[in-house]
């Protein structure tokens, strides 16, 4: 399915990524599968094999390059779809403990085939972000959250910074034209600030990835329920 293993890593090696053929073939794997599981659910636009190398996994690990993910972190992936970026980052980082959060059921219930066929642990959520943002076993437990999503960065940090613990980190993956001082606002709100943020090129096409650092405790009025968040940005 992938492109041929040799010519794979020759990728990953040009953005400081090592590529091991155990990781290629479990990334072949999932490539594959997903591919079989879009023609009856709807997961992804892009199908092609170097395309999935690029834009799904390279772009994925990537995170694992610009965000500091301690050893043993837990992580929840906020909105995770397909299993973009955690997974990927799962099979490159072992030692995370993996939470997959999705609204619809029928993502979830192919995480949980896809897991299963690549011998990942993983915990799986279904739920929408500020319902479970606000439930006491996920609340605030998490040292990394993650997202990669079209949503402004205001929505974003509401919906994923309530889930990390003070200390902890959220990253947004975020397209390179988005003027994030207008989610400064929210994210002090929330409890974070902005720690960093970086822009890269993944062949040819503009990245950003942005780190906020949570500095103190959210407030319990957060996350709003969805009617409110949809109407007023924070």
């Amino acid at each position: 399915m992938l492109p041929e293993f040799e010519s794979s890593c020759s990728l990953f090696e040009k953005y400081g990524l090592t590529l091991s053929r155990e990781a290629y073939e479990k990334l072949d794997i999932y490539a594959e599968f997903l591919v079989e599981y879009n023609e009856n659910v709807n997961l992804t636009a892009i199908t092609a094999p170097e395309e999935i190398l690029v834009k799904h996994f390279a772009d994925s690990v990537l995170l694992s390059k610009y965000a500091d993910i301690p050893m043993n972190a837990a992580l929840i992936d906020v909105g995770t779809g397909a299993g973009f970026p955690s997974v990927p980052l799962k099979i490159f980082r072992p030692d995370i403990k993996l939470t997959l959060l999705d609204s619809l059921n029928k993502r979830i219930v192919f995480l949980q085939q896809l897991c299963d066929k690549l011998g990942i642990g993983a915990e799986f959520i279904h739920e929408r972000a500020e319902i479970a943002g606000k439930m006491p076993e996920y609340r605030e437990k998490f040292d990394v959250s993650c997202a990669r999503a079209v949503a402004n960065m205001s929505l974003l940090s509401e919906y994923c910074i309530p889930f990390v613990k003070p200390g902890g980190i959220f990253a947004a993956m975020k397209g390179p034209s988005e003027d994030i001082s207008s989610a400064e606002n929210a994210v002090r709100l929330l409890g974070g600030e902005f720690s960093c943020e970086k822009t890269y090129e993944l062949e040819g096409e503009q990245r950003k990835i942005v780190i906020v650092k949570k500095i103190s405790q959210t407030p319990t009025k957060y996350p709003r329920n969805s009617s409110q968040i949809k109407k007023r940005s924070l």
